[in-house]
């Protein structure tokens, strides 16, 4: 009934409290979707995560940025839809967002499931993954807290480089063909 990936994402939102994790798959999830079905919804959880990633390291600029792009994209009817408590998610984005402007520390955050059987289903992952549902941030662990600084980004960077360099091919044999 509910994505998988949605359900990772959770998983790792609230007891992992791994957000680039939670950036991760649902990226994965929504560049496997055909065009027409990559609403602005995903991309809006992503921003959360993203953002409350940089909110725990201490960039308020970039963690402020993220959650202002994911009030812009979230609808409260499509979050119901999809198993939260769509209003109450934006509330405490709103209230987040100022936090971060007011540049207090960071603390966790909780998204509001409204769903019964998505809220089991992540339950059902914490335990075959031996992870706490609803546990705290680890402030002291370096990884979790730097983890997109110490990844391999040599696939990352290929992709991006061969995406450029279509795009420079194309505009360039666009312009040769143009009176």
């Amino acid at each position: 009934m509910y994505p998988e990936a949605l359900i990772d994402y959770l998983v790792y939102f609230h007891a992992d409290r791994d957000y680039f994790e939670c950036h991760e798959v649902l990226e994965e999830y929504w560049k496997s979707l055909p065009k027409e079905e990559r609403n602005e919804m995903w991309v809006g959880l992503i921003q959360i995560a993203v953002g409350l990633y940089h909110h725990r390291r201490g960039n308020f600029a970039g963690a402020e940025k993220m959650i202002a792009g994911a009030l812009k994209r979230l609808d409260a009817a499509e979050l119901d839809q999809y198993g939260f408590f769509g209003q109450e998610l934006i509330d405490r984005l709103i209230v987040r967002k100022q936090e971060i402007h007011e540049r207090k520390p960071y603390t966790d955050m909780n998204l509001p499931i409204r769903s019964d059987k998505l809220l089991r289903a992540c339950e059902i992952r914490c335990s075959k993954r031996n992870v706490r549902w609803l546990s705290t941030s680890d402030l002291q662990n370096e990884f979790l807290l730097h983890k997109h600084t110490l990844r391999n980004r040599s696939e990352v960077i290929k992709a991006r480089e061969a995406e450029l360099k279509r795009r420079r091919n194309r505009s360039t044999s666009s312009s040769d063909t143009c009176p």
